[in-house]
């Protein structure tokens, strides 16, 4: 419709604004009447016709001075020229109160400026466990452990066996109650050869199987000890066909393979642990960017898959090799504060934190995003009444306190006052006025 009729009963002409049309049963949905449901708009759509309505309100509002007769003609004649080659867009004092748009300049501040990368959670390599058999035999009687689960130090995982322990123990006693038998009888021959009843010979020849005996009984104790036997405790009765599987580490299991009857050599791994203790973070960090990188930054990261909570970590070690397929440098850094559970290979993004630098910051609400694109508006601060408004375009930087750091990339120019606050009512009333022309 051509005119909007207020409450009050007041009326004012607002311009025809083209909106988007769809027929029936093009993705509209019908309710139990056959009637078209309502449709929702989002928030900054609303936003949008809001600031639409209030622009051409206070526009019809405001008072109009009479034209005369001589600005009329030359209104007349110069209509399409202006209207074609009209730049930015123009505001009254009334609307400029009403929309409160507040005005400003430029700040010089310090803000922390920071690098994006990208890697994962990782973990240093004396952080992974292997346990495997140390002998060959059947397993038996396995501990109900799976994936995930935690297991501590020293706790048994199960037992293996083999016949070959029981002749290992066998022959462990036998030897060292050969040694005892030949350490006295060395000690006889050398009481007789004092007495000069002995000979040199025979004493020797003990001697160099009592030395013998102990270097073997030395070995068998070794090879019990690797096993988890203890040598001291072997008696005639105590020989067993089993040894205990212990955890080297404490850590979580990651992968298991390990079943009753299974058959085993010392190179089968059984399960494998990892110990999150040390767990760091990996990232990758594009090479125009490596200079800029320096041990005891500060980082700040999220795993996008778990949650956005961002944590802590700080730069520990800057990678020397280069990747010459992704240009990047591996960059460690270690945790810090609370972590995040941990899964290997787990996606993190990540910011590194620079020192402070001095840079050009405006509020965060001066700047607005149209597409890919930012921009900041300016006034002409010398002309009187109706305000000039021009888009300019700004790349921004880092947004701390409140301020967002901006690099211009159209000019500045001289003697302009910058919107601090309500730049989105002037947006949106240049993309009206667009519309506008456009009908």
């Amino acid at each position: 419709m051509n005119s909007l009729r207020l409450l009050t009963g007041g009326s004012f002409v607002f311009n025809r604004l083209p909106l988007p049309t769809r027929r029936l049963g093009e993705g509209s949905q019908m309710d139990s009447t056959g009637r078209p449901k309502p449709v929702l708009i989002s928030s900054q759509v609303a936003r949008y016709l809001f600031a639409i309505l209030l622009t051409g309100t206070l526009s019809t509002c405001a008072p109009s001075p009479e034209p005369s007769a001589e600005s009329e003609h030359e209104d007349h004649g110069n209509h399409d020229e202006h209207d074609d080659h009209e730049e930015g867009i123009r505001l009254s004092p009334e609307q400029i109160a009403a929309m409160d748009i507040r005005f400003g300049t430029l700040r010089e501040m310090k803000l922390n400026d920071y690098l994006t990368a990208t890697g994962s959670l990782g973990l240093p390599p004396n952080a992974y466990a292997s346990v495997s058999a140390r002998a060959s035999g059947f397993v038996r009687d396995v501990a109900n452990y799976v994936e995930g689960d935690y297991v501590e130090q020293g706790a048994v995982l199960g037992y293996l066996e083999n016949p070959d322990f029981i002749d290992l123990q066998q022959r462990y006693l036998e030897v060292k109650a050969e040694l005892q038998y030949l350490t006295q009888d060395l000690a006889r021959q050398q009481q007789l050869y004092a007495d000069s009843a002995g000979v040199l010979n025979t004493v020797q020849q003990l001697e160099s199987r009592v030395a013998a005996r102990r270097a073997t009984l030395a070995g068998l104790r070794e090879r019990l000890e690797y096993l988890g036997m203890q040598p001291d405790g072997v008696t005639p009765e105590s020989i067993q066909q089993r040894i205990t599987v212990f955890s080297p580490r404490s850590g979580y299991i990651t992968t298991i393979s390990l079943h009753d009857g299974m058959y085993v050599e010392p190179s089968t791994q059984l399960m494998e642990l990892i110990d999150e203790e040390h767990l760091h973070l990996e990232l990758d960090v594009f090479e125009r960017d490596i200079g800029k990188v320096e041990k005891g930054q500060r980082v700040t990261y999220r795993i996008p898959s778990l949650s956005n909570e961002p944590y802590t970590a700080e730069i520990h070690v800057i990678g020397k090799e280069f990747n010459a397929e992704n240009k990047t440098v591996r960059v460690h850094a270690h945790l810090q504060g609370e972590q995040p559970p941990f899964i290997r290979d787990r996606f993190a993004e990540a910011r590194i934190w620079l020192d402070d630098a001095t840079v050009t910051a405006l509020p965060e609400g001066a700047v607005v995003r149209e597409g890919e694109l930012h921009y900041v508006y300016a006034a002409d601060s010398s002309g009187v009444g109706a305000l000039a408004f021009t888009a300019l375009r700004v790349n921004p930087g880092v947004t701390e306190a409140g301020y967002t750091a901006v690099r211009f990339v159209d000019p500045l120019p001289e003697g302009v006052r910058l919107v601090t606050e309500g730049a989105y009512f002037v947006q949106a009333q240049a993309m009206a006025s667009e519309l506008a022309h456009e009908h």
